[in-house]
């Protein structure tokens, strides 16, 4: 009896080892892959506890979490012949751990190679301008190139976005250059528009006050305050206002009879030439 307990508490023991043996843990942000005998069993085990035959069954995990990949700086010319250097970064998650685990041997390593390659041709489909002011449409067409390959793999490319474009020294001077230039240009261009409407405006105030004497005596006053309101200034009128406008109305009763004397002298002549 002794030898039969002895025996069962070892069977015991044994099947408990093996048990615990094929016992595996799969985290929260993994899925499980099992290959039975070198084959890939149907679909993939959920995060949790999983059994597994022992000898018999393999488990890879596979990591879902959305992965960043950054792309090293790849050099190239772009459409209109201007070399630069850019670097991107990939975002990038598994949606098939199955196809992910099987179909391709590293698949972050392929999604870094896909995204380098995509990269330098992005490069050189697209002009300067488009590097430095459109790049949501680059990052739509980056991300389409990387993602046609990588959805074969069980990847989905979440976002590609273009972190740096680096420029050579003498270009970077050229577009300062240039953008110092159309500053001038436009700053010009403002002062010119002010001066000719200020023209405009002094321009009209003169015929306002040619047609009215009254406005250039009010305008004179005017600056008579403004010159007076400064204690460092003297203004000296040798002749006052009124004097001013006694003489002009004098002037104009001068002026009316000598322009009806020829008028006036000419009837004695018609009437003698009619007698």
């Amino acid at each position: 009896m002794d030898g039969v307990a002895v025996g069962a508490v070892v069977t015991v023991v044994c099947v408990l080892l093996v048990l615990r043996s094929g016992l595996r843990v799969i985290n929260q942000v993994e899925r499980g892959v099992v290959f039975r005998f070198g084959k890939a069993l149907p679909g993939h085990r959920q995060p949790g506890i999983t059994l597994l035959i022992p000898v018999a069954d393999r488990m890879r995990k596979v990591n879902v979490q959305v992965a960043t990949l950054p792309i090293p700086t790849q050099e190239g010319i772009t459409r209109d012949n201007v070399s630069v250097k850019v670097d991107a970064v990939v975002y990038y998650r598994v949606v098939d751990p199955a196809r992910a685990a099987i179909e391709v041997q590293d698949y972050a390593f392929a999604v870094g190679q896909v995204a380098q390659s995509s990269l330098r041709s992005i490069i050189g489909k697209s002009d300067l301008d488009d590097l430095l002011s459109d790049r949501e449409r680059l990052h739509e067409g980056l991300a389409l190139m990387i993602d046609s390959p990588a959805a074969g793999w069980g990847v989905h490319i979440d976002r590609v976005e273009i972190k740096d474009v680096q420029l050579p020294e003498s270009l970077k001077r050229s577009m300062s250059r240039q953008a110092e230039a159309e500053r001038e240009r436009r700053a010009r261009v403002i002062t010119a528009d002010g001066e000719f409407q200020a023209a405009q405006q002094l321009a009209n105030a003169s015929r306002i006050m040619a047609d009215t004497p009254e406005a250039m005596q009010l305008r004179l006053l005017q600056t008579v305050v403004e010159v007076a309101a400064e204690k460092n200034s003297t203004l000296v009128m040798p002749f006052p206002v009124e004097l001013l406008r006694y003489f002009d109305r004098a002037a104009r009763q001068f002026d009316q009879p000598q322009e009806q004397d020829p008028a006036a002298g000419n009837l004695p002549e018609q009437r003698s030439l009619g007698e």
